[in-house]
């Protein structure tokens, strides 16, 4: 599959792109105005030296980057709860087999069946989540939060974004490679898990962060392939 017809070319290089359960192909299809709004977003972030270096959780300018562009177009995060109502139908009498009663005999409600389950965003049928430097298991929290909106029936297709391994090469230039270290989330630990089918049915799109997303090194590329260009024209 050629995933360059859904994706838009300009933020191709400053991405990776994982592709579970044709969610690519379902986001182009179904929901052109949702996928417009994410590439959208993701051409506009642009992170600096200084947002790398800020403290983590609640205090991290990183996702408010990405608030300050979804929210205006009405994406918001969710979080749903609910019980599980079980209703138990008789044969009807002196019957061992046929219909069933029309009426329960007996009715269960399981408070909290399904209960905590929150997602960053969310619009129309689409999730999205992002986790820039949290424990590697908070991706299990994530698949199993849009498992269980798939299977609920409210939503059709999830997008995760994370950080792209590449970005090692910054945070160890920065002296800060211990702070995002191989127990965080980063894209090998999301593909791991989405390869094991985590996610359960719900069409996943993995999404990493790449270098030329870092102010700066956009324009290292640039010189590079410059260079290269150049070097392969005094070769012929």
């Amino acid at each position: 599959m050629d995933q360059n017809q859904y994706i838009a070319e300009d933020i191709r290089d400053k991405y990776e792109f994982y592709n579970y359960g044709h969610a690519l192909e379902i986001l182009h299809e179904s929901f052109t105005e949702e996928w417009s709004e994410l590439q959208e977003c993701f051409r506009k972030l642009l992170l600096t030296r200084e947002d790398i270096l800020k403290a983590g959780g609640n205090e991290s300018p990183i996702p408010k980057k990405f608030d300050e562009v979804l929210y205006p177009y009405g994406w918001r995060e969710i979080r749903i709860s609910g019980d599980l109502i079980v209703k138990k139908y008789p044969r009807q009498a002196a019957q061992r087999r046929g219909r069933f009663a029309d009426e329960p005999f007996e009715t269960e409600t399981i408070a909290g069946y399904i209960d905590g389950h929150n997602i960053d965003f969310l619009k129309n049928r689409v999730a999205f989540d992002l986790e820039w430097n949290s424990k590697d298991q908070t991706f299990d929290r994530d698949l199993m939060a849009m498992r269980t909106y798939f299977d609920c029936g409210l939503i059709d297709v999830g997008v995760i974004v994370t950080r792209a391994q590449e970005l090692n090469d910054i945070f160890r230039e920065l002296g800060i490679l211990a702070k995002y270290g191989a127990s965080t989330t980063w894209i090998g630990k999301l593909t791991y898990r989405l390869d094991s089918r985590r996610n359960g049915g719900c069409p996943i799109l993995a999404v990493g962060i790449k270098k030329e997303c870092v102010a700066g090194y956009e324009r290292l590329r640039a010189y590079s392939e410059e260079f290269n260009d150049l070097h392969g024209r005094e070769e012929i």
